[in-house]
């Protein structure tokens, strides 16, 4: 396909959860839905069409020991894309990956920086690790170098405790909240413990990732502010794992981990019950493989989802919320082709026909 080429796209195009359309077209790389005049190297491609997936809460340049080299980054993405994921929030990262933005084969990335959190309380080399006086300062920092997101470390094991603990007093997240908003982008943060969410909430926190210590007392709360929810249950079912390598030493933690995994579903369908917003996130990098975004699709219609809500999680709900657009008039073609209706069963995601990113098939 060369720079010429218009691409036909026929059959069902999903450009809404109940907005379907029979055919686009793709000229210089963006939708049309009008017919182009006099095209002549016309390539056509059948079957359902969806905007790309969106990987919500990714991390492209991490590994299991900290940032990888351009080549191992590249992989990652490429992995992302084969999948069909053309558009991650890439929640933390201590790589520089600026350089995918000038690759039309790559997926879109929307940057958090890099994580921020408490002295020695996360994973060694992923992290800014700071103290709550200096919260404000790196907020500043990482709101400047990112897309729009900070992303902090919300809790983690504490050693003096044996078990997990806020990594921040309220006194210091609500004005690094706050400066974040004040340069326009948007906090999440890691949290999987139920006392590091309501100082988060009330400060000011836009989204929060895994939200395994979500309880029936929070969710009105969450509810209330539109905190968004990214569930990473595909990391989720790693818990017990953990647990098991921990149980010698902090067997209080191992415990609570348990615990949070074995409520899981419940804890993301009461979120989605109350209004809580969910989109799908699988926390790829690090120590989980790239390119698993269908099953985490599936893990949210596990956990009770309707089918359509998790496939908008995913496409239409999860780029407005990211504010990039889907199959509209003008937008660029970014773009999945299944063989299949998505809508009639997410476990036809895991299986793409073509992949067109920029306006160009490469997969």
């Amino acid at each position: 396909m060369n720079d010429h080429t218009v691409l036909h796209v026929k059959g069902r195009i999903l450009v809404g959860p109940e907005e379907v359309r029979d055919e686009l077209w793709v000229v210089d790389g963006r939708i049309s839905y009008d017919r182009p005049v006099a095209a002549r190297d016309v390539r056509t491609v059948s079957g359902w069409a969806l905007p790309g997936l969106v990987d919500a809460h990714c991390h492209v340049g991490l590994g299991p020991h900290g940032p990888v080299d351009q080549d191992v980054a590249e992989k990652q993405a490429l992995a992302d894309r084969e999948a069909g994921t053309l558009l991650i929030r890439d929640a933390g990262s201590p790589s520089d990956t600026r350089w995918v933005d000038d690759r039309e084969d790559l997926p879109k990335i929307i940057r958090a920086g890099r994580h921020i959190a408490r002295t020695r309380r996360y994973i060694r080399n992923f992290a800014w690790e700071i103290e709550p006086e200096e919260l404000v300062a790196y907020v500043a920092q990482e709101a400047r170098r990112g897309d729009g997101w900070v992303k902090l470390v919300g809790d983690w094991i504490d050693r003096e405790v044996g078990d997990l603990a806020p990594s921040w007093p309220r006194e210091a997240v609500e004005p690094a909240i706050a400066e974040a908003h004040r340069l326009g982008a948007r906090v999440t943060a890691h949290c999987f413990a139920e006392n590091s969410l309501k100082d988060l909430v009330e400060a000011g926190i836009d989204c929060v990732e895994h939200a395994t210590g979500l309880t029936e007392d929070l969710i009105p709360l969450f509810a209330s502010r539109g905190v968004a929810i990214v569930p990473t249950l595909v990391n989720i079912a790693t818990f017990p794992k953990l647990a098991d390598g921990g149980e010698s030493k902090f067997p209080r933690w191992s415990a609570h981990m348990r615990r949070l995994h074995e409520r899981r579903y419940d804890t993301v369908r009461s979120a989605y019950d109350a209004g809580i917003p969910v989109f799908v996130g699988t926390d790829a990098g690090g120590t989980l493989p790239h390119g698993l975004v269908a099953a985490e699709v599936a893990e949210l219609v596990t956990a009770g989802i309707p089918a359509p809500d998790a496939l908008a999680a995913t496409t239409w709900s999860a780029r407005a919320w990211l504010g990039r657009p889907g199959l509209t008039e003008g937008a660029p073609a970014d773009l999945v082709v299944y063989g299949q209706d998505p809508r009639a069963d997410v476990r036809v995601l895991a299986d793409p026909a073509r992949i067109v990113l920029n306006g160009r098939v490469v997969g």
